[in-house]
Order: C-alpha cells, then structure tokens, then sequence
C-alpha cells in the first residue's frame, strides 16, 4: 500500500482561459496537472497533459511541459508508466496518451463514446490511435487494490475521479469534478449542513456522498481533495 506522500503531482505547464469562459469575464491562467499513483503493477497515470493543435493553442495560449518533459522530474520515463486513467477526454488531459500506447487506459463508456462522436469535444488524434488499450468502465470499479474511479459527472456526462485508500489516510484526486478547490469545498459544506437539517442550502452533486463515505483523511475539516488535475 502507498502512502499519501508517495503520490506525486506531475506539472504539465498552464495556460489562459479567455474572459469569455469565466465566471468573472477576466482571462485566467490555469494550470494543466497530473498525479503518479503506485499500485501493485508498477505506476499509474491520472491524465497525461496538453495536446497541440494551431487552434488550440491561439486560443488558450499554452505553456506546455510535455509528458517525457514532466515525468523526467521525478526521475522516471514513459516506460515506467504501466497504467492511465483519465478523468475525461477534453485534449488538456489525455494530450500525452499516445505516448503511452499499449497501456491500459482507463475511462467511463459514456466519455469515450461521446469524445469519439462529438464535433470540436476534443482532438480526435489523441482518442483513437495506434496501440490504444481503452479499460472502458460502467460506473465506480476498483481498478487496482484499494484504488477506485468513482464517477463524478458535471464538466462532462463521463468525468471520473479517483480515490486512492493509503497507508496514512484516504485522498481523493477529484480531477475536474470543481473548477477551483473553493468550489469543492463549497459543496463538501453544503452537503455537511444538508446533513444537519439545514433545509435552505444548495444542491450538492449526488456523487458528493459516495465519495465523502470514503472517509478522506484526516476528515470533512480538511478533506485532502486535489480537483483541477488540468483544465478544459
């Protein structure tokens, strides 16, 4: 089993999403992260960085790390990948899948299925490739010993995350579930105070509860969530 501190976040640079995808109406610079979780087969992958595209990039301006670039900081190679796992499809999360071909990489039906049939979703290039190895899961499974995807939709119908249950605690790795840690947290109350009988209190996402029965160390008052493991 891992521990917490064993699991290590992967920089694969940032870029600037336009005023006219805020909330605010201000450009914002966000950055695009992902995170190596030891598992009994050696390492796993959630999300692999950006992709390129002339579009793309004129469009969110990236500074791009790429995945040889990033793993590099931890001493490692693509080689010692031996598993993925993307939290969706959107091409600032799975950019450096076909660098990892013949890897089992692990993703809701319902977000391949809609990344392979929808126009401008995503780049089609970094979907289907050669050596792709999709695990296509229907619903929350456990991947690995004591590693779970738990279906958390809302940024897209088939986001997921993941929860990893170690040594010293339990993390979750919420991907893209929130915008921003503030939003996640906003929720995690909310649904607290749902639970209090507080009866004027928003709407938490249903997928909220499963993951909170997880247990996250140390508990609700610091929950170790880490959302944002890129944009997009």
């Amino acid at each position: 089993m891992t521990s917490l501190t064993d699991i290590r976040r992967v920089d694969f640079g940032y870029f600037v999403r336009p005023g006219e995808e805020t909330l605010t109406g201000r450009p914002r610079v966000e950055p695009c992260l992902g995170y190596l979780v030891s598992v009994d087969d050696g390492l796993l992958l959630l999300d692999t960085g950006m992709g390129a595209h002339a579009d793309v990039d004129a469009h969110y301006q990236p500074v791009r790390r790429e995945l040889q670039v990033a793993l590099g900081d931890h001493g490692l190679v693509t080689g010692d990948v031996a598993s993925v796992v993307n939290c969706h499809l959107h091409f600032d999360h799975c950019g450096g899948n076909p660098l990892l071909a013949g890897r089992p990489t692990f993703v809701q039906a319902t977000e391949l299925s809609v990344a392979r049939s929808t126009e401008h979703y995503t780049l089609p290039e970094l979907v289907d490739f050669d050596g792709v190895r999709y695990e296509t899961l229907d619903g929350e499974t456990e991947i690995a010993r004591d590693v779970w995807v738990i279906p958390t939709p809302g940024h897209t119908d088939g986001h997921q995350s993941l929860v990893v249950r170690c040594t010293d605690g339990t993390l979750v790795l919420a991907g893209q579930a929130h915008d921003e840690a503030s939003a996640f947290a906003a929720d995690q109350l909310a649904w607290r105070a749902q639970r209090e009988a507080h009866v004027r209190v928003p709407t938490t996402p249903a997928w909220m509860t499963r993951l909170l029965e997880f247990d996250p160390r140390p508990d609700w008052r610091s929950f170790p969530v880490f959302p944002r493991s890129a944009g997009g």
